[in-house]
């Protein structure tokens, strides 16, 4: 089956949101001190902070790989993962993250959902 141009944008931006993920997760642990974007934490504890952002940043790479070899259930799951990243990311702002800091994941989450959306995408994984 022909991908397209959608699909194509979807499995980077999962890459990109995985990347976003191991970036946090440096963040919260503290490795990737970045002042410019706001201070990170969740609920005071950075550690559980890091091991979601951690398991995230896995469940995107996976869900790419599914993306690019078009599996029906990429799609399904790629919409699921994005609002769960999505509801992190609210949690962490609630538990004293920045919103500057969340910013970039918000950003490719929304994206992503947006593309998941379009009817080429859709007609692409065989949803109807």
């Amino acid at each position: 089956m022909k991908r397209p141009i959608a699909v194509t944008l979807l499995t980077i931006l999962a890459v990109i949101a995985g990347i976003v993920a191991i970036f946090d997760t440096l963040r919260y642990l503290g490795l990737a001190p970045v002042t410019s974007l706001g201070p990170i934490n969740f609920f005071g504890f950075s550690f559980i902070g890091a091991i979601m952002a951690g398991i995230v940043a896995l469940i995107w790479f996976w869900d790419a790989k599914m993306l690019w070899t078009l599996d029906p259930r990429g799609w399904t799951f790629t919409i699921s993962i994005a609002v769960i990243y999505l509801i992190f990311d609210v949690i962490a702002i609630i538990g004293r993250s920045s919103w500057q800091a969340m910013m970039p994941s918000i950003i490719v989450s929304v994206l992503v959902i947006i593309l998941c959306v379009l009817p080429g995408t859709i007609a692409a994984f065989g949803q109807s």
